[in-house]
């Protein structure tokens, strides 16, 4: 006879998460179903849809978490305000990043490869390429991935946190590996992230495993109870077991945030992985591995004896300190955008740590605001990055110096993320240069955008809590890191553009009375008269032209990160509201 009765689910309160799973789960049938030709318009409505429901999801659920928390499944299922609030940041973080995601420029051609299966420099990844294939798989994988950061801080339940760890992760691993260009540095992105990526997990299992062993139970709120009374643990008083667990279930959320020591992968993912993905990742998992990691410290420090506690504290400060240094040393000697956007990303997770130090409320309320403000500026960064590209232009050189210049072939190719191509960028897409520097400022904590209130949020909170060494370090961190902003921002607006470093040696000389239509790509000769004139095909920087969700985008971003730091009090407001853990 069956016993099982099945319990009772409240489906409203998993709706943020249930529209985005269900929404992928339909975009991989339209794969199959829908022509090729509508497959793309139909897939990013789809996405955009369902990103925008969740965020709508949110919205109605906000009053009813705010007089009670909503426990599903005996809290397999746990959504507090907190956990609520780190919903909204990943659902508009997430809405911008597709939409970073969906710009395919004036060339007409989007980040992704036609087939990211195809071996690279193989004649068939030239046929899909010449087919004009598109790689629309890249929207259900976002929509699995959204789906499992919405889950990761909404759990009780380590077992179901260990499952929304994998499920955001996954295709993650697989989106690294489709970018257009650079295909092998892509993979080469996505091999290290998953090997990685599989030895954080097994940290986050086996951490798992340890807790369950002195506590018999998996769900923090019962970790909680055994602590209190740790007579009822199965192997008796263990402090020790408890606390390697702990520290192995949070080395497992260091790693997604990029903490140091867990921090070796970001530079190369970041750098590797196709530049929309890289503000996905920078933004929303971020957001949702640090909710996570709230959810896991804040809970379980209600239980912690004071000598325990005292353990977690200086773990924590470790790291942070770590973190910094290498995030703010490291970053001011980087030569690549891409690789100083990933250094960056480190600083700020100890910035993020300095806030939960103290492990209570206004260390919450701290780090959902540093969260939003961070992941405006990410998005918009990184899809600034994507519009500047690099170009091949043919030029003539008649043997004294003087080089002239026929018009270009129209050849655009990938991102120029090299620091020295940025130069006098202000000159031509001044529009876009002011963006980006306003979102270098806001990560510089400059006044006046979000980044700075965003910084004295968590420093508040750590000076609350009594670590104000830690804040002081932060601070002097934040000092030093607002070297490397500024420096890209003097490249872009005071540097002269480079004159001709960029190009390259004539590949040798045509016979009398060829003609430049003749000729096939750059380094033949036409003769004119007496004097000889070689065609040098060189790189040039160019900033190729939105066709409207990438612009749409980084005006959001500069929008809100303007908004967050002139008018911040609306936003600290509903920050305030979240920043609750009622069980």
């Amino acid at each position: 006879m069956n016993d099982f009765v099945a319990p009772p689910i409240d489906w409203a309160a998993v709706s943020p998460v249930l529209i985005v799973l269900a929404a992928g789960v339909l975009g991989v049938l339209l794969e199959a179903f829908v022509p090729e030709k509508a497959r793309r318009t139909t897939q990013l409505t789809l996405t955009l849809a369902a990103l925008a429901g969740s965020l709508v999801a949110v919205g109605l659920l906000w009053d009813r978490v705010q007089e009670n928390a909503l426990s599903v499944v005996g809290g397999s299922y746990l959504l507090t305000p907190f956990g609520l609030g780190v919903q909204a940041v990943i659902g508009v973080c997430a809405l911008l990043g597709v939409l970073v995601v969906a710009e395919r420029t004036t060339t007409g051609q989007d980040a992704f490869a036609p087939a990211a299966a195809a071996v690279p420099g193989t004649a068939y990844e030239d046929e899909t390429r010449r087919a004009g294939l598109q790689q629309t798989e890249i929207y259900p994988l976002l929509l699995f991935s959204t789906g499992g950061m919405l889950l990761f801080p909404a759990t009780d339940d380590l077992i179901v946190m260990f499952v929304a760890l994998e499920v955001l992760s996954l295709p993650l691993y697989v989106l690294c590996a489709t970018a257009r260009r650079r295909r092998l540095l892509s993979q080469e992105a996505a091999f290290k992230y998953f090997v990685l990526g599989a030895f954080a997990s097994a940290l986050f299992v086996f951490g798992i495993a340890l807790v369950y062993g002195f506590a018999g139970t998996v769900r923090l709120q019962g970790v909680v109870q055994v602590l209190a009374d740790p007579s009822v643990s199965p192997l008796g008083s263990m402090p020790a077991l408890v606390v390697v667990g702990l520290l192995l279930v949070l080395s497992g959320l260091l790693f997604k945030i990029g903490a140091a020591p867990l921090h070796a992968w970001t530079p190369d993912v970041y750098q590797g992985a196709p530049t929309p993905i890289t503000g996905f990742m920078a933004a929303c998992t971020k957001a949702a591995a640090m909710g996570a990691l709230v959810r896991v410290l804040f809970t379980l420090a209600n239980g912690l004896d004071p000598a325990t506690r005292h353990d977690v504290e200086v773990a924590l400060w470790a790291v942070a300190i770590l973190t910094m240094l290498i995030g703010t040393v490291v970053g001011a000697v980087q030569t690549d955008v891409k690789r100083l956007l990933a250094y960056s990303a480190i600083a700020h997770a100890g910035f993020l740590l300095v806030g939960v130090v103290g492990m209570d409320e206004a260390g919450s309320r701290a780090v959902l605001f540093y969260l939003l403000a961070y992941g405006l500026a990410s998005v918009g960064a990184f899809a600034v990055v994507t519009l500047v590209r690099e170009r091949t232009v043919s030029g003539d050189d008649t043997g004294d110096g003087a080089t002239g210049t026929v018009p270009d072939d129209g050849v655009v190719l990938g991102e120029a993320t090299r620091l020295a191509q940025w130069a006098g960028l202000g000159r031509k897409a001044p529009w876009l240069t002011a963006a980006f520097s306003l979102f270098l400022l806001s990560m510089a904590g400059i006044p006046l955008t979000a980044g700075f209130v965003a910084k004295f949020g968590v420093f508040s909170a750590a000076v609350e809590a009594g670590a104000w060494p830690l804040a002081l370090l932060g601070v002097l961190a934040s000092a030093v890191s607002v070297f490397f902003y500024v420096r890209v921002i003097v490249l872009m607006v005071l540097t002269p553009p480079p004159g001709g470093e960029q190009g390259t040696a004539p590949a040798g000389a045509a016979s009398p009375g060829t003609t430049a239509s003749d000729q096939q790509g750059g380094g033949t000769a036409t003769v004119t008269g007496a004097a000889t004139r070689t065609l040098v095909s060189r790189t040039v920087v160019t900033v190729v032209g939105s066709r409207g969700p990438a612009a749409f985008a980084i005006a959001v971003c500069a929008v809100g990160v303007l908004l967050l730091g002139i008018l911040p009090a609306g936003a600290l407001d509903l920050v305030g509201q979240a920043a609750q853990f009622r069980p």
